[in-house]
């Protein structure tokens, strides 16, 4: 029997500018976004549906890679972070979790695909897919935008369409005729396969069109369970799973024939089929709901979120939710491919962190226990190394209530951490300690400064301080005591230092706002650490061992043992972007370092350096400058603190230009959960936050010539460019609020007010475009 739902869709959308009344009132900006850009080479995004920071993200696989083959690392699993190559031909099916624009990935759960004919329940291969389930497919029949996804599935002949709520991804399949049609489940399915990946699987057919279950990994998250729900639009004929040489025997189970129409199945490595009886062009709907703690969480889910069966409603809703969250920034454009960069790179950035919880607000925390979200929506999918420079500043403007949210979500996980931390990089109940920092704090000290605080300030702050005091934390100790991290006691040690000495430097900023004056002078003094990994010597950032030596065979252009982490010494000397002045004095002063900026887009690097690294460092470098590794973010705004800041300006514009286009290509690198699409829409709109922490953002060169961001506090915020042009890159004069800008920075608080920056752009840089009259 089919089920009878209760509508109600629930997005979790911020409160929209007053001045946005009403869906009609709504431009329409989904016909610019383009979710195919960055699915080729590394870009690692995915084309398939979601809503805002929705929990599913239905998309296809168009293949599973082992991890390792014959116990050695599969070079190529890194393509398939996101699970979709657009080089590829064939679709091994559609699963319901993925990660946007990440450099690793745990995800791919609960892959679906439809077939007809002989039952297949081997996905088969690339080259050979007649050997399995998997189907050729043409970009010609595929089709992406917000909230669908559609592709015709040639070897089937079937046209698959998927929409998606926050909690529930919807299928809709056109069987073009009438041969006995399959829909495969195949649990041990995922992106990053390791061998023993799948901990436990277990499926209950629970009538004849709804089944439940859950899936339990172990894999960049070690203990991960995800429960789901299905229901289908037409009853179930007959239904079973893989059979095996060997059949799987548990105790007295054994006594029962597991393989067909057995209502329960438990075990390692599942893959079900489902059988229908299906007419000429008749459709087959099914909707899965996820939920982190319960089967009979995700059916609440879906009864909740999309009760029936009107998929062009989910579809239109998803398309809705969309417009809601891209109508904050309206940009005024007759260039549509400007437009279409700029509201894929807003949608790029609306796509994680994702709400974790069920619409009861219970979630599974880091303790394994079941916890409610109590006034607040729980998040998870937190890639801080990468979003706490330019994504959360971004939601600090755009979306403050969901960011407001995240650090909620930060504070249950400390509560729930046996560490006492912070997420480091963590998702889905649990901490995978990806990459270095300790990010959250600059994510907190940033929304403390502006003002952004629906969150117990306090509280986060003392989490802060415990987390930067937790001394067996990844070298942490060993700065504590030494000032540094040593290279022979911990890796990437200056990379450590640096982004450990810029987190104090956060702190102290929090705690300066909320009036802790004796948590301010502590973490200023350690803020200063960074002095401690520079060479005089040699002018850069260079690795220190224990005996407080420097670590002789320096090579400041190398990547690899050097002491820094996705970048070399060229990179890692800029930064530190909490104070950039003494950093400029320590460097030799404004000539020598403008000198050495200047030379960082310009050198040629030799091959050598380029050994055994991935090809996006080629595509995403100008010189030695690597825009696809967030390192380097913030370092063509560095000009500013120099006596020529106009040469920002060309710099910002050449990465624009080159490093961000239309086309499945047209990322420069891994869009990293969206902190390369923030780094985009904040510099096209002409202002960045090098400091996170910092009441002021550094000004740059705008690239659009009218843009308008509207606040969730009812006013708005108008960019100009006049003159603007692919020429015209430099900055004649600025303008806040028709008064001219002595100083290249702008704060939060004259953003948020409203009102207007005009830029008058030219041609020609203006080396006094910032004295004083």
């Amino acid at each position: 029997m089919t089920l009878a739902f209760i509508l109600m869709v629930s997005c979790n959308n911020s409160s929209l500018n007053k001045n946005i009344q009403s869906n009609e009132a709504l431009v329409d900006y989904t016909k610019f976004v383009d979710p195919m850009i960055g699915t080729a080479k590394m870009g690692h995004t995915y084309p398939g549906a979601t809503v805002p920071f929705g929990s599913v993200q239905l998309s296809p696989d168009t293949d599973t890679v082992p991890f390792a083959v014959n116990g050695r690392y599969n070079p190529d699993v890194y393509k398939y972070c996101a699970g979709y190559q657009y080089e590829d031909s064939t679709i091994v099916g559609f699963s319901h979790t993925h990660f946007s624009g990440t450099g690793h990935s745990d995800l791919g759960d609960f892959l679906i695909m439809p077939t007809t004919g002989a039952l297949k329940l081997n996905p088969g291969t690339a080259t050979n897919p007649d050997s399995g389930y998997r189907s050729r497919f043409s970009h010609k029949n595929e089709h992406a935008s917000p909230g669908y996804y559609s592709v015709l599935l040639e070897d089937y002949e079937i046209k698959a369409e998927m929409t998606a709520s926050t909690r529930v991804g919807m299928h809709q399949y056109t069987f073009e005729n009438n041969e006995k049609a399959h829909v495969i489940m195949d649990l041990m399915s995922g992106i990053y396969n390791y061998d023993d990946k799948n901990v436990w699987t277990f499926v209950r057919v629970e009538n004849d069109t709804l089944v439940t279950g859950y899936r339990q990994t172990n894999g960049w998250a070690r203990t991960r369970r995800v429960y789901f729900a299905m229901a289908f639009s037409k009853p179930i004929t007959n239904y079973g799973r893989a059979r095996y040489d060997r059949p799987p025997y548990n105790g007295f189970w054994g006594r029962f024939n597991q393989a067909e129409n057995f209502p329960e199945v438990a075990g390692e490595k599942i893959k079900m089929y489902f059988d229908f009886d299906m007419g000429k062009q008749e459709k087959l709907q099914l909707k899965i709901a996820l939920s982190p703690v319960s089967s009979n969480g995700a059916l609440a889910n879906m009864k909740k979120e999309i009760p029936d069966w009107d998929f062009e409603k989910v579809k239109d809703d998803a398309k809705s939710s969309w417009n809601k969250e891209l109508n904050k920034i309206e940009l005024k454009s007759e260039d549509k491919e400007e437009k279409i960069n700029f509201y894929t790179a807003m949608y790029h950035a609306f796509l994680g962190p994702t709400v974790y919880m069920d619409t009861d607000h219970n979630y599974t925390g880091l303790d394994m226990n079941t916890h409610n979200a109590d006034n607040f929506t729980n998040y998870t999918s937190f890639s801080l190394w990468d979003t706490y420079r330019a994504l959360h500043p971004l939601f600090n403007i755009i979306q403050p209530k969901r960011n407001s949210d995240m650090i909620s979500s930060m504070i249950a996980h400390q509560d729930q951490s046996v560490h006492g931390m912070l997420p480091i990089w963590s998702h889905y109940a649990n901490e995978n300690w990806c990459m270095i920092g300790y990010h959250s704090v600059s994510v907190i000290a940033d929304a403390i400064v502006k003002g952004n605080t629906d969150f117990d300030a306090e509280k986060a702050l003392e989490a802060c301080v415990q987390t930067a005091k937790t001394r067996y934390y990844d070298g942490l100790g060993y700065y504590m005591d030494m000032g540094y991290v040593p290279e022979d006691k911990s890796s990437s040690s200056v990379s450590k230092t640096l982004e450990y000495a810029y987190d104090d430097w956060a702190i102290a900023q929090a705690a300066k706002k909320l009036g802790k004056e004796d948590i301010y002078i502590e973490f200023m003094e350690r803020s200063k650490n960074y002095k401690n990994v520079f060479d005089l010597k040699s002018g850069f950032m260079r690795p220190k061992l224990s005996d407080g030596s420097f670590k002789q065979d320096f090579d400041a252009l190398n990547t690899h043992g050097q002491g820094f982490i996705e970048g070399n010494s060229w990179n890692y000397s800029l930064y530190v972007p909490h104070d950039p002045e003494n950093m400029i004095t320590m460097m030799g002063g404004g000539e020598r370092f403008i000198t050495h900026l200047d030379s960082l887009f310009t050198m040629d690097l030799p091959d050598k350096y380029f050994e055994n690294t991935e090809d996006i460092t080629r595509e995403g470098i100008i010189g030695n400058y690597v825009h696809g590794n967030e390192p380097s973010h913030h370092v063509a705004y560095l000009y500013n603190w120099t006596d020529s800041p106009w040469k920002s300006q060309d710099k910002i514009r050449m990465i624009l230009d080159s490093k961000y286009r239309t086309g499945a290509e047209g990322l420069s690198g891994n869009d990293d959960f969206g902190q390369m699409s923030a780094w985009y829409i904040f510099s096209t709109l002409g202002f960045y936050p090098v400091a996170p922490g910092s009441i002021n953002y550094a000004l740059g060169s705008p690239s659009i010539k009218n843009a308008v961001i509207n606040l969730k506090n009812g006013a708005s915020f108008e960019i100009i460019a006049k003159n603007q042009s692919a020429e015209n890159v430099y900055v004649e004069k600025v303008e806040l609020n028709g008064k001219t800008l002595r100083t290249p920075f702008i704060s939060h608080k004259s953003i948020m007010s409203g009102g207007n920056l005009t830029f008058y752009m030219s041609s020609e840089p203006n080396p006094t475009l910032y004295e004083s009259e």
